[in-house]
């Protein structure tokens, strides 16, 4: 089935890019976008998007729960079905506050699960056009090429850390322990430019304060295919229908482990 819906997928991706998403691209209007709380903004793309995916994604697989993050907004409790039966999880303007700022990087992000467990994942940067795609037991792919995650080539191992989220306290503890030991870069404020990161080797870790699903679900799935590693931060396996705050990525076991050892421990 996963092969399948790879191109079906792809192609509603590109139709939402090119017929919603592009052509607003630096040309929103005040009106078109709001904070749904602060900081945080939403846009006439993001619903836009929203409801086209979860109407083509509904016929691609009939019966499948539909769980995006401008509906979750509306309705939370649509996560906590998650772990039940095959679901469709859609994040339909990943870096909403990049586009409204009129920059890149921002996505949009699909998974497929069944039962909770993540089956599939496509990320499309409309900018460029990159797709990562990834398929349990199956891969991750770029562009339609298989990859492995690698290291950045730096001297340091680069940590992208959302310190922001954090508190003052534990964003100056995090730096203490990082310094001579891990390079804290910038985040990119966009989850679907965050995991490619890690995989192609510009960064070697993550850490993440949130993780909505719709944020990590597709992400996740294809940095362990690469060979990478996403846990929380007590070692505990990532997994959309147990709660948890926090978690960290990373390009291999031994780096979640160094992230681990540095950061926490």
């Amino acid at each position: 089935m996963m092969h399948s819906l790879y191109q079906p997928v792809l192609d509603l991706m590109h139709r939402v890019a090119r017929d919603i998403m592009m052509p607003r691209y630096r040309k929103l209007g005040a009106h078109e976008y709001a904070e749904k709380t602060p900081g945080d903004f939403v846009t006439v793309v993001d619903r836009e998007s929203e409801e086209l995916l979860s109407a083509e994604l509904a016929r691609l697989v009939p019966g499948a729960r539909i769980i995006g993050e401008e509906a979750a907004a509306a309705d939370p409790s649509i996560v906590d079905a998650v772990g039940e039966g095959p679901a469709w999880i859609i994040d339909p303007l990943d870096g909403t506050n990049n586009f409204t700022e009129g920059k890149s990087p921002f996505c949009i992000m699909i998974g497929l699960s069944i039962d909770g467990e993540r089956e599939a994942g496509w990320i499309l940067d409309p900018v460029t056009g990159r797709v990562f795609h990834g398929v349990r037991r199956g891969g991750c792919f770029v562009d339609g090429e298989r990859v492995l995650a690698r290291r950045s080539t730096g001297a340091l191992p680069k940590a992208a850390i959302a310190t922001y989220f954090m508190p003052e306290e534990r964003q100056a503890d995090v730096r203490r322990r990082a310094e001579g030991k891990i390079e804290i870069v910038d985040i990119p404020r966009c989850a679907g430019e965050q995991y490619p990161r890690l995989i192609l080797g510009q960064n070697d870790i993550a850490l993440f304060e949130r993780t909505m699903v719709w944020d990590h679900a597709p992400g996740a799935l294809m940095l362990e295919e690469a060979g990478g590693k996403v846990a929380r931060h007590d070692g505990a396996p990532y997994r959309l229908a147990v709660p948890g705050v926090g978690a960290i990525a990373a390009n291999s076991p031994e780096m979640w482990d160094l992230a681990k050892s540095v950061l926490f421990d």
